[in-house]
């Protein structure tokens, strides 16, 4: 275990954490936690049982929420809270005991070397590791797939446990209530050039460690992804396929006039290929057209 003399008064480190009915979880992850930060913010992301009322007994700040925003809702209204009290470091991590809290020493030395932003802690590093099952790597691997398209190359971009300079949360304006905030945050940091580096961590899954179903969740988190990508790159994600379709509707004219020159009969079949095909082109071009422009002039006022 690393020691907590890692900890310094020279730097203001609070842990957040959102919770979502965790009581079985929640004080062993709050006494490792305790540990090695200031203070400690816990998200109550309205529990029906009683994790807020024992996070608050263990001495951390809770925030209630009355009903269940996500975690993505969750996670924003910590962060808000933490820069509001000026802390210098902002640790992430989850409250149902995946995350080995006696590893945050690890992401806070690499931090506070200065010359990064955010550090994610990466089960998939060498000297890192998971009880991950096949479908669940199989899904993250995906995920951090299509973050490497969006140019920010991590090996986990779905991990939860990681550190953040108050520079970096100040500079993203972050929108996602659901999973999909780890990879906006990753995004959007890419897009402002913020400085991110990995450590390896390890990750342990209990029985109740996921409240999502797994369809549900890569579903929300695939399309949400999708989503900052395409605003990210309109030309390329609506564009292109545009393009394409509309060179696969002249194709057909092209064949259909053919066919009428020699025979002088008019293959409905592919007219309606044709122009359906031209349509989908069209609008997708369009569209590419309209969010470049409304994507420019958005980044030229901030």
């Amino acid at each position: 275990m690393v020691e907590a003399i890692l900890v310094s008064m020279d730097y203001s480190i609070v842990a957040v954490i959102p919770a979502f009915n965790e009581q079985d979880a929640i004080a062993s992850v709050l006494l490792q936690t305790e540990k090695y930060v200031d203070s400690i913010i816990v998200v109550d992301d309205g529990s029906n049982d009683s994790t807020g009322e024992i996070a608050s007994r263990l001495g951390a700040t809770v925030i209630r929420n009355e009903g269940n925003l996500g975690y993505g809702g969750a996670l924003l209204k910590g962060f808000e809270y933490a820069k509001q009290c000026k802390s210098d470091i902002i640790v992430t991590l989850d409250a149902d005991g995946q995350h080995n809290g006696d590893e945050i020493p690890v992401l806070l030395e690499r931090i506070r070397k200065g010359d990064v932003d955010i550090v994610v802690g990466s089960r998939f590093l060498e000297g890192g590791g998971s009880e991950a099952s096949a479908w669940r790597r199989a899904g993250i691997q995906v995920i951090t797939g299509m973050v490497a398209d969006g140019g920010v190359k991590v090996t986990d971009a779905q991990s939860g446990f990681r550190a953040y300079t108050r520079h970096a949360l100040e500079s993203l304006s972050l929108t996602e209530e659901g999973m999909g905030l780890s990879t906006e945050i990753l995004l959007k940091a890419g897009e402002k050039g913020l400085r991110i580096a990995e450590v390896p961590i390890h990750v342990t899954y209990g029985e109740g460690s996921s409240t999502q179903s797994p369809v549900t969740h890569g579903l929300d988190l695939v399309l949400n992804t999708l989503k900052h990508l395409s605003i990210r790159r309109p030309l390329v994600f609506y564009g292109l396929p545009g393009f394409v379709s509309t060179v696969i509707a002249l194709s057909f004219l092209v064949w259909t006039l053919q066919i009428f020159a020699d025979t002088r009969v008019i293959s409905t079949n592919l007219v309606l290929i044709a122009v359906g095909a031209s349509t989908v082109g069209l609008m997708l071009m369009t569209t590419s057209i309209m969010l470049w422009v409304i994507v420019s002039v958005v980044r030229e006022k901030s």
